[in-house]
Formats: C-alpha cells, structure tokens, sequence
C-alpha cells in the first residue's frame, strides 16, 4: 500500500526552522547541503553551530560573502516571535546560548538581537 501525499508527515517544526533559513538567507545553501552530507540528513541544533559561527563572523566583518548578520537576526527575531517550541528549542539553546561570551570577539551583537530574542537570552544568560 502506498501512502498518499497527505499521509506523509509534516517536518518537525526544528527542521522546518532550517529549511525556511535556508530559504530565505540562500548564503546558508552551502552549509546546509555539507551539513546534510556529513550528517545524512538534518540536525538543527548541530547545524545551527555554523549558522553562530557565520553570523558571527559577518557581525565582526570578518566574513564579506557570509550571510549579511542583520537578515539573520531578523529572520530569527521573526521565527522566535511565533512561539513554536521546537523553534524556540533550536534557537534558545543553539544559536543565542552559543553566542560569544563577553571576553570573546563579537560579544557586541547580542546587543543587536531584536526584543524577542533579547528577552529569552536574558533569561538564559543573565550575565551576558
């Protein structure tokens, strides 16, 4: 018995939250198709490590053909705002708790996060 179009299940909304980025950032392409091919598939919260380190890395200037940081955090202010929890999974644990601490270069960006975000790292690092 085959199952029909309607049958097959929707994606996680984790892996949904990958597919959109991708979408909508196209500079995250590449990551995202080495990502798939080390890992077989899709692991948000492994490939949300790169998505840190890039923004990062385009925040610091360090990175010209990055994705421009300012999309990303839009896109993300964005998603967060929704209210999804394995959205608000992925982005709470992988991407603003692996931001850079405030010894590290590039610290300056959460200063940057939209208030949604603000709002959660504030809650999940309360010292920065």
């Amino acid at each position: 018995m085959t199952a029909s179009p309607s049958a097959t299940p929707h994606p996680a909304p984790s892996v949904q939250l990958v597919s959109d980025l991708v979408t909508r950032i196209p500079e995250f392409r590449r990551t995202y198709e080495t990502h798939v091919f080390h890992q077989g598939g899709v692991l948000p919260h492994v490939f949300f490590w790169d998505v840190v380190q890039d923004t990062v890395r385009s925040f610091l200037g360090e990175a010209p053909d990055a994705a421009d940081w300012r999309h990303t955090l839009d896109f993300l202010e964005e998603q967060s705002a929704r209210g999804v929890f394995g959205i608000d999974e992925v982005i709470v644990t992988s991407f603003l708790g692996d931001l850079p601490s405030p010894q590290e270069p590039g610290h300056a960006i959460v200063e940057q996060l939209g208030p949604v975000m603000a709002a959660k790292f504030v809650r999940i690092r309360p010292l920065g």
